[in-house]
């Protein structure tokens, strides 16, 4: 294993993890409408997107929603593949969604406008491998979003983040233990990923602290 390399391949999102996690997130599709609406703000007409691990694929479906742009999904599951690809057909938009991995897109260079990676980056297996396959695929001047845990969050801002979603008793405890035994341990410091962008051809970029999360917008 290489030092661009993790340890482990990420939790097993296929099958009833899969679909859970579908069911736990529709709750939160204001926040994915909100993310659609300020990314639109800044894409050119018929923007090309590619949205990376999208899950059930609920951003790039509500970002279909807003203009006749070219979607496109990478996700390593098969199922939520599937799920995804069923939501779309249901919400009257196509998005196309792929299995695939990360760091070994099926993506020509310079394919896309923009890029998402929400709440996924931390799982990867080979993160400096997924940078470098984001800026290839991206076109000159495009640029990404990734969006994620950080390691160093504060102290009982799982607690107040968990609470903020409005889960269900059980939902919320078997979140917050998700959050705190596994998902905050594989998460970066602002650091750390400054460390893996060296190892790229990102020379600029800007990482936006809040209290859980980094934003980090990359360039080509």
């Amino acid at each position: 294993m290489t030092a661009t390399e993790k340890g482990y391949r990420g939790p097993g999102m296929e099958g009833f993890v899969a679909r859970w996690y579908a069911s736990l997130t529709s709750k939160s599709m204001d926040e994915f409408k909100a993310l659609a609406r300020r990314v639109a703000q800044d894409l050119p007409p018929r923007a090309e997107v590619l949205e990376v691990a999208p899950g059930p694929g609920f951003f790039a479906i509500e970002l279909a929603k807003l203009a006749a742009y070219r979607i496109e999904g990478l996700d390593i599951s098969k199922t939520f593949v599937e799920i995804a690809t069923e939501t779309a057909r249901h919400a009257g938009v196509n998005v196309g969604f792929h299995e695939g991995d990360a760091a070994m897109m099926p993506f020509s260079d310079g394919s896309f406008d923009f890029l998402l990676c929400r709440a996924a980056f931390k799982n990867f297996a080979k993160p400096v491998d997924a940078l470098r396959e984001m800026y290839r695929v991206l076109k000159p001047g495009g640029r990404a979003l990734i969006i994620d845990l950080r390691k160093d969050a504060p102290p009982g801002s799982v607690t107040q983040a968990v609470d903020e979603m409005h889960l269900g008793v059980v939902d919320a405890l078997i979140t917050r233990i998700i959050f705190r035994s596994t998902l905050l341990k594989r998460a970066y410091t602002k650091r750390g990923f400054e460390v893996l962008l060296l190892q790229t051809d990102f020379a600029r970029y800007e990482i936006e602290e809040s209290l859980m999360g980094l934003e980090l917008t990359l360039y080509r």
